[in-house]
């Protein structure tokens, strides 16, 4: 009996991504009935990454039972059509308003590999057919809605505040209650719920991207915007405005609408020069449900807190283009965040080289990307093969971020039980950021504090 006990109950948990970094997230768990996914990132920003996600995977998709996906962002779902190409066939689980999100950025991935191989004959990864399966593949599941996935392995959304539809997933087997993070939303973020507490959990899978330093006050990041917008005004300069196209430009677009209608009178055109982040503040419109809003904002006539009269949306490639035949001053808001690739780059390359302009970063940059070196305050960078000097202003706003901070985190690992997790597993992080933060979590909880490697594989 007590073989088969252990055969029926135990458990494993292996890492596939996301423990190197911040990206990559793909995580397996394997009970006695069956094998659960959870996400399937691609790797961005450092050297290899491309070289990684066209690896094989560490294990047989065909023999996974479900995938299920903590939120849209490319980092948790950009493989899920190699996965599907290389032989998994079954379920993918996501909350509704994921499901269209996902969509938009694996078809966008999809576009950026197909530019890249014509470019630079970089390998395609998957085709336009493996989105299409992923699609068909996919279940939408809301909040707090279980699913017995597997017999005796019960599985939960639960909402992150990451993201428009982010989750943190909960898994209940064998007497243990397991929860993948995804990851955790900042708590003071102005448009979506705060991250619901925890319930209870034995394990926790937690990202720590944010979790060696705290974000400035919420106050601070309207402060920060409505002083950037007016150094520009003084200057007749341009303000760039890298920006991730899913959350960081809905609340970049939220925060600006309420300083013109309140504190700025002003006609500054804004650009938001970004196909995905038009479509994907699309999605956000449709969901507006899923979203929170202070009750006298809700008063506005036309209920569109993503729109407003200075707000150019610029769809077209010839649209992008006569951004600038447009005299300064003026605001580009465009993709991609980390400064990787996208319409930014255009930008950066023709306005750096001014001090009268201005580069704000409002998103976490990882290392090894172009964003990351212009954070750090590189004299010179080199853009479509030429070597820009950088004269203008840069400045990073942390409290846009979408992740909690350190605070934060620490916080949300108290159970509403006042009980704490047995074991928490550090993911997503820079090394030393995950180093410090475990050095920080041993003084502040009592519970076994795990940095797993690449592949580990740990019974549970």
């Amino acid at each position: 009996l007590s073989t088969l006990y252990y055969l029926l109950f135990s458990m494993r948990l292996s890492f596939h991504g996301a423990v190197r970094g911040v990206t990559g997230s793909c995580f397996l768990l394997e009970t006695g009935s069956g094998r659960l996914l959870f996400d399937c990132g691609m790797f961005q920003g450092w050297k290899f990454a491309e070289e990684r996600n066209a690896e094989p995977f560490s294990f047989d998709p065909s023999t996974i039972d479900a995938v299920f996906v903590t939120h849209a962002h490319t980092d948790h779902t950009g493989r899920l059509p190699k996965l599907v190409h290389d032989g998994f066939d079954a379920p993918i689980y996501m909350t509704p308003p994921t499901r269209p999100l996902t969509r938009l950025i694996l078809e966008d991935s999809h576009h950026i590999m197909k530019e890249n191989y014509k470019r630079e004959q970089e390998k395609m990864l998957y085709d336009e057919g493996d989105v299409d399966k992923v699609m068909k593949l996919t279940h939408s599941v809301n909040y707090h809605h279980a699913i017995e996935v597997l017999p005796g392995v019960t599985v939960m959304f639960h909402d992150a505040g990451h993201i428009l539809g982010s989750a943190y997933v909960t898994v209940e087997a064998g007497g243990k209650r397991i929860l993948f993070s995804g990851d955790v939303g900042n708590a003071e973020t102005p448009i979506l719920p705060d991250p619901e507490r925890i319930s209870s959990a034995d394990i926790v899978i937690t990202e720590t991207t944010y979790g060696n330093r705290v974000h400035e006050a919420p106050e601070e990041r309207k402060i920060k915007l409505k002083e950037a917008v007016l150094r520009t005004i003084r200057r007749k300069g341009v303000l760039m405005i890298p920006s991730f196209s899913v959350e960081r430009t809905q609340e970049l677009l939220f925060e600006l609408d309420q300083i013109l209608l309140h504190e700025l009178s002003t006609d500054i055109p804004i650009f938001l020069d970004s196909p995905l982040s038009i479509k994907a503040t699309a999605v956000y419109r449709h969901y507006q449900n899923y979203l929170r809003f202070d009750a006298d904002i809700l008063e506005q006539p036309d209920r569109d807190f993503f729109s407003f009269p200075n707000l150019r949306e610029t769809l077209t490639r010839e649209e992008s283009m006569q951004i600038n035949d447009v005299p300064g001053p003026k605001v580009i808001v465009a993709g991609s965040g980390m400064m990787q690739g996208g319409r930014i780059m255009h930008h950066l390359k023709r306005y750096l080289q001014s001090a009268d302009n201005q580069l704000l970063i409002i998103g976490y940059q990882v290392e090894g990307t172009l964003g990351r070196r212009l954070l750090d305050g590189v004299p010179e960078v080199k853009i479509y093969g030429d070597k820009i000097p950088v004269q203008a202003h840069v400045s990073a706003i942390g409290a846009f971020s979408a992740h909690g901070d350190q605070r934060q985190l620490t916080r949300w690992y108290h159970c509403e039980n006042d009980q704490l997790p047995k074991k928490i597993f550090l993911v997503h992080g820079d090394e030393e950021v995950k180093t410090e933060f475990a050095a920080h979590l041993g003084r502040e909880l009592d519970t076994e504090i795990i940095i797993p490697e690449f592949q580990s594989v740990h019974e549970i």
